[in-house]
């Protein structure tokens, strides 16, 4: 279930980025009230957090991940 919602946080994060590199639009910042905002910054700080815990996964073994999978399905 973890590393189901950091993988959601991280592609709205990664999404947000898309948007400021292309089009030079926080789409975060603007959806709750600018980049300094309590809000905002709450998301910024989970994705981040969501980064971490996703880099576990290039250290786990295959075998734990399908049965990570195998329990997320069930």
């Amino acid at each position: 279930m973890w590393d189901k919602i950091a993988l959601i946080l991280l592609i709205i994060g990664g999404i947000n980025w898309g948007l400021v590199g292309i089009f030079e639009l926080d789409l975060v910042a603007w959806m709750l009230g600018g980049a300094g905002s309590l809000a905002a910054r709450a998301v910024y700080i989970l994705v981040a957090i969501s980064a971490v815990w996703c880099i576990t996964l290039l250290f786990r073994k295959n075998e734990e991940l399908a049965v990570s999978a195998a329990n997320n399905r069930q």
